[in-house]
Formats: C-alpha cells, sequence, structure tokens
C-alpha cells in the first residue's frame, strides 16, 4: 500500500492565490492615482521574487515587498497613509475565513479512514498554522510538516524524518513546481489538480516536464479513484 498521501494546502484544500491578487490589484491602483505610469502585476512580482531569499513565502513577505514596490512605483513618493493602508489590506487578508475548495472536505475525510494522511505546506509558520487551525481538517492528518520551501532536498528530509520511502508516496497538489516535480524526482506519485489562477512564481515552462510523469486531475473529486488505482499498483 501507499505509505502515506500528502496534501498541498494553499490552493490544493483551500483558496489562496485570490486574496494575495486581490490586495495586488488593490496596491496597482493605490500607486496609480501618484501618476507614475502604467504598472502591472509584473512589476510587483519583480519584486517579490528579489525578496524571497529574504522574507520567504507568506503574507508578511507580500506586505514587505508591497510596500517596497509602493515605493519604487512612486519614487519615494508614497504616502504614510497609504503605507498604512497597505499593511492593514494584508492583515485583512490573514484574517480572511479559511475558504475549502469544492470536495476537500469529505474527500480529506474519505482518505484519512484508509490512509496516513500528511499536511505539507510552505511559509510563514505563525500564518500557515492558523489556516490549519481553522480548516477545520487539522485532526485528519497524521503529520503536518511547514516548511520555508518546496525543494526535492526538502521532501527527501521530511521523508526521512518520518521514515517513509518516496516510490510509496502520493503527493497531491496545485503547484507542479513545488508540489509535483521534486516528488516525481524522487520516484515518488504526483497528482496534479490545478487552480483557476496560478502565481508566476509556480509557472514551469513545458521543457521541464519532458519525461516526468504525473497525474493530471481535473478535481479533487477524483482523488479516491486514483488512490484505488495506485492501491492496485503499488500493493
Amino acid at each position: 500500500m501507499l505509505d502515506v498521501i500528502v496534501f498541498d494546502a494553499d490552493d490544493t484544500l483551500w483558496h489562496s492565490e485570490p486574496l494575495y491578487r486581490h490586495v495586488e490589484s488593490r496596491l496597482l491602483e493605490m500607486v496609480s492615482r501618484y501618476g507614475e505610469g502604467a504598472w502591472t502585476s509584473d512589476d510587483v512580482y519583480a519584486v517579490e521574487k528579489c525578496n524571497l531569499e529574504y522574507f520567504g513565502y507568506g503574507a508578511k513577505g507580500f506586505a514587505l515587498s508591497l510596500i517596497e514596490t509602493a515605493i519604487e512605483l512612486t519614487r519615494g513618493e508614497v504616502r504614510g497613509r497609504d503605507v498604512q493602508t497597505i499593511i492593514d489590506m494584508v492583515k485583512e487578508m490573514m484574517r480572511s475565513p479559511v475558504q475549502l475548495l469544492e470536495h476537500a472536505g469529505e474527500v480529506v475525510a474519505r482518505l484519512s479512514e484508509s490512509h496516513r494522511l500528511m499536511l505539507l505546506t510552505k511559509g510563514d509558520l505563525f500564518e500557515q498554522e492558523a489556516k490549519i487551525a481553522r480548516s477545520g481538517l487539522a485532526e485528519r492528518f497524521g503529520i503536518v510538516e511547514i516548511v520555508s520551501d518546496k525543494t526535492t532536498d526538502v521532501y527527501r528530509a521530511v521523508f526521512a524524518r518520518h521514515g517513509l520511502d518516496a516510490r510509496r508516496v502520493l503527493m497531491v497538489g496545485n503547484s507542479l513546481r513545488s508540489d509535483i516535480l521534486p516528488v516525481v524526482e524522487l520516484g515518488g506519485y504526483g497528482a496534479h489538480i490545478p487552480y483557476p489562477t496560478t502565481w508566476v512564481h509556480e509557472l514551469v515552462p513545458p521543457e521541464a516536464l519532458a519525461g516526468r510523469d504525473y497525474f493530471e486531475l481535473e478535481s479533487l473529486a477524483q482523488l479516491p479513484d486514483l488512490v484505488e488505482r495506485l492501491e492496485r499498483e503499488v500493493g
């Protein structure tokens, strides 16, 4: 049997990306009032990407990147009250209710009755712990891991810490870059469930997918059938 089924959290079990993009759009609307130019989400991402090595993933780093973006795009003219508005927007985002994706609750509950489940998410520890607690799904997972990034080495270390054979692991997630390809590289199984909106940082060029075998699902509702099929093959 599969040793464990590993779930990503943000945009796999609950909605996350739309909250970030909504705040981003409000920032761009704000800086447009300074008349410095027509700015786009690419300008925001350029700052975010540079800051990942300093602030990591999550809403706090996002807030700092938005403030830096506002300073750059307004040539230092951004007002203090607008900086406060950015901070307030991110706080509001962090307080937002956790909205589960369709089928998330029922699928996790069903699979938890027959399989060992792990929740493996990246980002700020405090933020992710709070979302997991508010999701109502925490008790379904025997293992919860919050990591600063998702790379092949990180997955290898997590699996080793829990005595897991990567070849008997199924990873479920919306990001090919962070969820699927690292586990496939270790010999595990990947079930990719695309989310309607994907952060540009998580996009993977087509050539990087050559020779990589994983399963593509339309929704979480298809996951139990895939698990049954894998059990017949793995077992």
